[in-house]
């Protein structure tokens, strides 16, 4: 059984339902409602309703019952490896695969093809179902990612993630034509409102995000942009170019819902990374190169 504590802040004065599927989006709500119902979840001591509207300064404690992890096997999946030591895996990750196990993904994914090359060395901080994983890039996000394989490699990585220390630069094309060269984009980012699965701009329980960008090529209809994160919430990119009336070329979640290309999800690729190496303390960059579709892309437009 693992219990989550929180104390609520002057944004928070919400039902506790919500306040839960805010701060435990992984959960689903009916699951939450269920913690509820089954006096898991108190506030100041006290069971209480779904319907609850939490108050200032209210303390809050959730006891979530530890979930069967399905076993996880290695498959012998081709991996693009872009640098190696007994540390870290820098990996080029194709279009189309999962990272890690979830719901309706428990082979073919990153860590299958991990467990398979790494053996058992891979960092267990993140429990079985994402071991040697520090961070993660969208299914159909090709490019750059850092695998540890120990746990002081994990942590190092998990610290520099913390502090916006690693260079993390994304080559995307988006809808329409940037008239600025340059720009940065800085606006929280939190859960949709009403589409819980989405993210958007929230200015009201939002978490602090800022992207730049750099237009590299204009094209009739189309830009290639640089993406450079300052900070790393999830579908950042896609959320924040969407905002500025630029969403990316093949995203149906935040563009238009047809892509005039029939492509198999966003254009985005995690083209460089920069990391402080954990052990030697030396910066490395690793440039991964574009993929063939996206090269294609380029020739056409």
């Amino acid at each position: 059984m693992e219990e989550r504590r929180y104390t609520t802040e002057k944004n928070d004065l919400m039902r506790i339902d919500k306040f839960l599927s805010e701060k435990l989006p992984d959960l689903s709500r009916s699951y939450l409602q269920k913690l509820i119902k089954e006096k898991e979840v108190l506030v100041n001591g006290q069971p209480v309703k779904a319907n609850y509207k939490l108050s200032l300064e209210d303390h809050i404690s959730v006891m979530i019952p530890e979930l069967k992890e399905p076993d996880i096997l290695p498959e012998q999946i081709p991996l693009d490896i872009l640098y190696e030591d007994e540390d870290i895996l820098v990996v080029n990750k194709p279009k189309g695969m999962v990272v890690h196990p979830s719901a309706g993904h428990y082979s073919g994914t990153l860590v299958n093809a991990l467990m398979f090359h790494c053996k058992d060395q891979l960092s267990g901080i993140n429990g079985v179902m994402r071991p040697g994983i520090v961070h993660r890039i969208d299914m159909d996000t090709t490019g750059s990612l850092i695998v540890c394989k120990n746990d002081f490699a994990h942590q190092s990585l998990a610290e520099q993630l913390k502090d916006h220390t690693i260079t993390r630069k994304y080559h995307a094309i988006v809808h329409g034509v940037l008239k600025e060269d340059n720009g940065t984009i800085d606006a929280p980012i939190g859960r949709h409102p009403v589409e819980r699965k989405k993210m958007s701009v929230n200015y009201k329980n939002g978490k602090h995000a800022v992207t730049h960008y750099r237009v590299l090529k204009r094209f009739e209809k189309f830009t290639y942009v640089e993406c450079q994160l300052e900070t790393g919430r999830t579908h950042q990119i896609r959320v924040h170019m969407a905002s500025i009336r630029h969403p990316l070329l093949g995203d149906a979640i935040y563009g238009p819902a047809k892509s005039p290309m029939k492509l198999q999800g966003q254009t985005l690729h995690a083209k460089i990374l920069g990391i402080i190496h954990p052990r030697t303390s030396q910066y490395m960059e690793f440039n991964a190169e574009l993929p063939d579709y996206f090269k294609h892309l380029l020739e056409i437009l």
